[in-house]
């Protein structure tokens, strides 16, 4: 059977082995780390997104390169390359590095430099940019008419009224194949983007309901468990006491009268006991006690507490408040049991990172037969080593008995 910490807490385990799974977001901040990992992944990208766009504009420039090569190395038939021509090609090409920031702007310059010029690379991933970012906008449709026209005109002028028909009619199926085909990636990159981010919230919205499904049948499971020991157990242990207090009245012999007593003394506490427990196993996550309800138990106690609290506990995660008013609400109950007639001091400390709890009693002047299974203290111990802190207990040279527990502020989930 799991102690009260794993009840309360859980471990990552399914539904069907009885576990309790306890995610991330009943806290209020993630790891420490998580800001720093996507910081380092966001310089990373930004780095990546340079080198590309460093090694666009190389790509573009060796294409001008090469055609004008092309050209200046076989001018039979072909016209004389002006000076423009080659400037504009080259302009075409450099303006990409901006095309992230400013893509119709930069798709607008690189179109001379594709008119008059050898930069028809450099124009096609000006314009697969734009697609990219406006969609079926008008900057991309003005871009993409604009590069259809320069792709069907043809410079200089001369050379475009000489052309045949024929030409004419195969410049514009080439200009819808070239303008065509940088907007069809774009569209496609955008259409494959909105899948994964669609495949990605379907995949976290599938693992929220599972976690809600998980919950719901671990309250499920605890509120059966606690209806089936408040109508069995608490009903026998009831009958003892009951019995037990009237044997006490009945029996002369003063050894017989003590013995019913301690029975019936053993049947209250362990009634009390159960009480906590139903009350555990009927509360939810969101409304387990914290450290606001430390002043109601300690006035409860049945005995003199002094509380002292430092720092700010109000934010505290709420597993950690738990955790603290569990740790005090145990050293109370153990202090009632085992030493009777004593004080006890609880001090509640809390800095910036971590909160110190310490509940310590005076030395007892009568000792407690009352049993225990030592149960109590190993649950605390479980308790502080689920949520990172540590926990410890002992005699101390006065007398008495001190419990310590100290726990991170802010759960710190572990790779």
């Amino acid at each position: 059977m799991p102690t009260a910490a794993y009840a309360q807490y859980g471990e990552d385990r399914t539904p069907d082995r009885g576990g309790r799974i306890l995610t991330t977001t009943l806290l209020p901040a993630r790891r420490k780390t998580d800001t720093e990992v996507s910081s380092r992944k966001s310089l990373l990208s930004d780095y990546r997104m340079v080198l590309l766009d460093v090694g666009l504009v190389l790509i573009a420039l060796l294409d001008a390169w090469l055609r004008m090569r092309w050209v200046k190395a076989d001018p039979v038939g072909l016209p004389e390359v002006p000076f423009h021509s080659e400037w504009l090609s080259w302009i075409s090409a450099i303006v990409l590095i901006g095309r992230r920031r400013f893509p119709f702007l930069i798709a607008l310059l690189t179109i001379p430099g594709f008119f008059t010029g050898f930069a028809q690379l450099a124009a096609m991933i000006a314009l697969y940019t734009v697609a990219r970012r406006y969609l079926t906008s008008w900057q991309t449709k003005v871009a993409g008419v604009l590069f259809w026209l320069s792709y069907f005109m043809a410079w200089p002028p001369s050379e475009f009224i000489e052309r045949p028909p024929y030409g004419h009619f195969a410049s514009a199926i080439g200009g819808f194949i070239i303008a065509g085909l940088p907007i069809a990636v774009a569209l496609l990159a955008h259409a494959r983007q909105e899948l994964s981010n669609r495949i990605v919230e379907l995949a976290e919205s599938r693992e929220r309901e599972r976690v809600l499904h998980a919950h719901a049948i671990r309250a499920d499971e605890r509120a059966k468990l606690a209806r089936e020991m408040h109508d069995v157990v608490s009903h026998q242990v009831s009958l003892i006491a009951m019995q037990a207090g009237a044997l006490r009245m009945a029996l002369a012999n003063a050894e017989h009268k003590q013995v019913a007593g301690t029975i019936r003394t053993l049947s209250t506490r362990t009634l009390d006991e159960l009480r906590q427990l139903v009350s555990v196993l009927r509360t939810t996550e969101d409304s387990q006690p914290g450290v606001e309800e430390l002043s109601e138990l300690a006035a409860d106690a049945g005995f003199e507490v002094s509380m002292q609290v430092k720092g700010a506990v109000e934010d505290l995660a709420a597993p950690v408040s738990g955790a603290v008013y569990r740790t005090v609400q145990e050293a109370l109950t153990n202090i009632r049991k085992h030493a009777a007639g004593s004080s006890a001091t609880v001090l509640i400390d809390a800095d910036e990172d971590d909160v110190l709890v310490e509940v310590r009693n005076t030395a007892s002047g009568t000792s407690s037969s009352l049993p225990s299974g030592g149960h109590g203290l190993v649950g605390l111990r479980e308790r502080a080593a689920l949520l990172g802190g540590e926990f410890s207990a002992g005699p101390t040279e006065e007398g008495g008995f001190l419990v310590s527990a100290s726990f991170p502020k802010q759960r710190i989930v572990a790779d």
